[in-house]
């Protein structure tokens, strides 16, 4: 079990920068808009070779009342506050201690939490009365640091050292598979993420954009562990409505990269529209295997269940591409069966393929459509070889590599994934033009091409 250290303060005092300067990422967005952070973000921290669990948490503000989303983030911190071995209360130079700050001193202690208070943004020449209100509530110790610009991060990194962080066999992040949930807003993306993780882990509201920052959940399924992450809705025109809402696409984007598999969720109440094909397609970029969930199934009839299949988007060819589960991510109908399907797709996904097999299966499809003529000779496909995952890439050695006519690859493609069961899988097809076997044995002396000269040359003559 990780040593764990909670982040806690009011909004905007630097939790999520201080966050990425220690675990040496870019985990959580930071902006000087307040409230940005809403959930838990775990990242792993590596010091002298022992590694410890840091935890960003939202802001803290109890002096806004009658606010649903606040006090979620509340609740979200202070769960981070009592699973953690240690808290940091981090403090801004730049003001007085606030009855927010006040109230939070106040809980710790009820809590019997060993807690360190940093004052952040030292760098910055004007000052609050942060200090002598903090001394006064009888807290002499503290470290001043600037996040932003590192200062005093040694200190407080020596501060974390004398904690005696347990030296875990943590298990490597990159071992461990990793799963997306990408789609628009509201299609019920985080409480998926509760459900299968079997806690409030993300703050679930009706309120669009609720969601900003990429967040990852440790799960397990079929008693292996997985890492699934709840990502931002994409609406449309995210690029113009502002500078936050496009940084929550490249993380989400980025989510999808760094993922096995990706799940795009969509709200089956809503039907599929427009922007969930432009959210597969900007998926298919990356070549990372992509499955549907239509979710809020218990909201439809079973008429309406059956329109909605039958919907012009529905019956898309690129819809037929990827397995479409019918899910209630409220009511847990259908994601059992849903996750294991996903937990064998990225086996697939990761599997090798022998040349001889695959050289079987080449056999196969050129018997059932031969190849056609290039340059007035017949394509001949010599070989198939593997040569590698994510994609899966296939390396076909043929007679003629650059002039192959665009339809016959894409029979190629398409009967080579219906052969080797590659359903929701990207396969990447490598023309190459095969060597001639016999170029080294049929290389001529010098005195073989001596004579060919004479040869040509005498031939030449007696046309003459």
């Amino acid at each position: 079990m990780l040593t764990s250290i909670a982040i806690l303060g009011k909004p905007n005092v630097g939790k999520s920068t201080l966050f990425n300067k220690l675990t040496k990422s870019r985990g959580a967005i930071v902006s000087n808009f307040s409230g940005l952070t809403k959930d838990r973000n775990y990242g792993i921290v590596n010091l002298n070779n022992k590694n410890f669990l840091l935890i960003d948490t939202g802001g803290i503000e109890s002096e806004v009342k009658n606010d649903e989303i606040n006090s979620k983030i509340s609740d979200q911190a202070w769960i981070a506050a009592e699973e953690a071995n240690s808290v940091i209360l981090l403090l801004d130079k730049t003001q007085n201690l606030s009855t927010s700050e006040e109230a939070i001193i106040k809980k710790l202690r009820k809590l019997n939490k060993n807690f360190l208070v940093v004052i952040n943004k030292n760098d910055i020449k004007r000052s609050g009365q942060i200090e002598e209100d903090i001394t006064r509530k009888g807290i002499k110790e503290y470290i001043s640091i600037s996040a932003e610009h590192s200062l005093g991060l040694q200190q407080l990194k020596k501060y974390f050292d004398d904690l005696n962080l347990i030296n875990s066999n943590y298990q490597n992040e990159e071992t461990i598979q990793k799963i997306s949930i990408i789609g628009r807003p509201n299609a019920g993306k985080s409480t998926l993420i509760n459900k299968v993780s079997d806690t409030q882990r993300v703050i679930v509201s009706s309120i669009p954009g609720t969601t900003i920052d990429a967040l990852s959940v440790p799960i397990t399924i079929n008693k292996k562990k997985y890492v699934i992450t709840d990502t931002a809705g994409i609406r449309k025109g995210y690029r113009n409505k502002s500078q936050i809402e496009y940084f929550s696409f490249v993380k989400a984007m980025h989510a999808v990269d760094n993922s096995d598999l990706s799940i795009i969720l969509v709200d089956a109440n809503q039907g599929i529209v427009d922007q969930d094909l432009k959210i597969l397609n900007m998926a298919k970029k990356f070549k990372k295997p992509i499955i549907f969930a239509l979710n809020k199934i218990d909201l439809l009839s079973k008429s309406d269940l059956n329109n909605l299949q039958s919907s012009r988007n529905a019956q898309k060819k690129v819809f037929k591409e990827h397995d479409i589960f019918k899910i209630s991510a409220k009511d847990g109908t259908g994601v059992k069966k849903m996750l294991s399907a996903t937990v064998k797709i990225m086996f697939k996904a990761r599997k090798k393929f022998s040349t001889a097999k695959l050289n079987k299966v080449l056999t196969k499809i050129t018997e059932k459509k031969p190849p056609p003529s290039v340059k007035g000779r017949i394509l001949k496909l010599k070989y198939i070889n593997f040569a590698g995952v994510n994609p899966i890439r296939l390396v076909i050695h043929a007679s003629q590599d650059k002039k192959i006519p665009a339809n016959y690859k894409k029979y190629l493609l398409n009967q080579l994934k219906d052969e080797l069961d590659l359903k929701n899988i990207p396969l990447e097809l490598i023309f190459r033009k095969a060597d001639n076997p016999y170029k080294k044995i049929n290389k001529l002396s010098q005195r073989q091409i001596k004579k060919r000269k004479r040869l040509i040359s005498f031939t030449k003559k007696r046309k003459k």
